[in-house]
């Protein structure tokens, strides 16, 4: 059952891993434009898509299934290997954005992909949402046969206006020795193509994008605002949630990320830097500023720092499968919330509780500012998040389960070994709820007892929707990894 409401402990996963794309070296003078902003599956897994700073998409196909496919022996032969996963490979790049100029802003706009989302394919043809900070597009991705001219040939079964002609005309060199050529379908190949272009929306960066569950909309999130689109329909788009006070100088929290309910095509969540979620729904009003529940863990008496509403900002969230689970990740934790308990989050996993005595020292060098993402396993029954050197974290949801795995963004994912920690203590008042220890108490060392390197931080990964499957971003290489 998803989320940690399951009865069964299963055993921690050991992670393998499968597959790299452009790996690089220290020292081999990587390009910025090349880092990979955005990772995302499709529904079914078959496709992976990445967006990079550099305003490229670049899409991955699923190739094992299709190879076993048409052999049932072959796909026999596949099952009993313990090694199977999912294997991918280059299928197609194009530029979605190029840097742009406001004028009346005097800014740069960036070319950065920050989010990427799949849509509902059409006649075979893949459809993928893509934004920067200030457009979306809407692409099609589908193949087109390429006819090509193979050799020149006389066609004899015309006429021209001379008449008609033999062979013997042809070869005497007259009027009608024309040469027509011979056309020859040769291999298909992809072509991507802008459909629509969704833009003049947003006043302030584009932090998520969502696709509606009903197959003809889809929201955009801003820091201020949150704006509903129909699919068909880029002249317009209608502003559902609206943080902007009449005074800017009230303004006390901002919009950091948004998404559709995966089978309520009427409810959606968005998180605030205050730490709080808010589940809103469409049938109530056509501004949705008033949400119907509110989900935000109370603040320890005491516990309030300076840095308090920097390390509580929300950065990432994600409904499970059935939408009855919300993940959301801030800078020092990963939070599993039950959307029938406003009380408080059913699990908190301590990610970077290790770093807090470094806090003043990551404010100064900007760190503290970096967004994490969070992704939910197949069937709910881990999660799963980025961290400094390079690492992800993997901690499982069932009851009972200290499962919490430190993997390498590496061609060697397990070689910085984790001991599992004590059973998790049942938070007080609720029955539900626990805290899961994951990290060390050691200040300026992570939980495997390596200090922590700042420069190189894993922030965008993605479970595939079926297997345990994890692609991640490490600068400009995609590694795959599989359990």
């Amino acid at each position: 059952m998803e989320g940690g409401a399951g009865n069964v402990k299963e055993a921690p996963l050991e992670w393998k891993f499968a597959q790299v794309f452009d790996e690089t070296y220290a020292g081999d003078g990587n390009q910025e434009a090349d880092f990979i902003s955005a990772v995302e599956f499709d529904k079914f897994g078959q496709h992976l898509a990445t967006g990079d700073s550099g305003g490229r998409v670049v899409l991955f196909l699923r190739t094992d299934i299709k190879e076993n496919g048409g052999s049932r022996r072959n796909a026999e032969r596949t099952d009993y290997s313990n090694d199977r996963h999912p294997q991918f490979f280059y299928k197609a790049e194009f530029q979605s954005h190029a840097q742009e100029f406001d004028c009346l802003r005097s800014l740069e706009i960036e070319e950065k992909i920050n989010k990427i989302r799949w849509c509902q394919s059409v006649n075979g043809a893949l459809l993928l949402l893509s934004t920067n900070d200030k457009t979306i597009k809407l692409w099609k991705v589908h193949e087109k046969k390429v006819k090509k001219i193979s050799e020149m040939k006389p066609d004899t079964s015309k006429s021209s206006e001379y008449g008609s002609y033999s062979r013997s005309s042809i070869s005497s060199g007259g009027a009608a020795s024309l040469l027509f050529p011979a056309v020859h379908n040769s291999k298909s190949r992809l072509v991507s193509t802008c459909k629509r272009v969704y833009s003049n929306a947003h006043h302030y960066r584009v932090n998520s994008i969502s696709y509606n569950s009903d197959g003809a909309t889809f929201i955009s999130a801003d820091d201020l605002r949150i704006h509903l689109w129909n699919m068909e329909i880029n002249s317009q788009c209608f502003n559902i949630i609206d943080l902007k006070p009449t005074y800017i100088e009230d303004l006390t929290e901002v919009i950091t990320s948004a998404e559709f309910h995966p089978t309520h095509c009427n409810n959606l969540a968005y998180s605030t830097s205050k730490g709080s979620i808010r589940l809103v729904d469409l049938r109530q009003s056509a501004l949705c500023d008033n949400h119907f529940k509110q989900f935000e863990e109370p603040e320890a008496p005491g516990s309030r720092s300076y840095y308090t509403d920097l390390i509580t900002s929300i950065s990432d969230i994600k409904f499970g499968k059935d939408g009855r689970y919300i993940l959301s990740r801030d800078y020092m934790t990963l939070k599993l919330w039950d959307i029938n308990m406003e009380s408080g989050p059913v699990s908190t996993f301590k990610v970077h509780e290790y770093l807090r005595p470094e806090l003043s020292d990551l404010y100064e060098n900007d760190c503290i500012f970096d967004k994490f993402e969070c992704c939910f396993s197949g069937d709910g029954q881990r999660v799963a998040t980025g961290s400094y050197s390079n690492l992800f974290r993997v901690f499982g949801t069932s009851e009972g389960s200290t499962e919490a795995t430190t993997v390498e963004g590496s061609r060697n994912p397990m070689r910085r070994q984790v001991q599992m920690p004590s059973r998790p203590s049942e938070s007080q008042g609720t029955g539900l709820s626990r805290i899961v220890q994951r990290g060390g108490e050691s200040p300026g060392l992570d939980a495997i007892g390596n200090s922590s390197d700042f420069m190189t931080r894993l922030l965008y990964l993605a479970w595939h929707p079926s297997e345990n499957f994890i692609a991640c971003a490490v600068a400009n290489s995609l590694y795959m990894y599989y359990a």
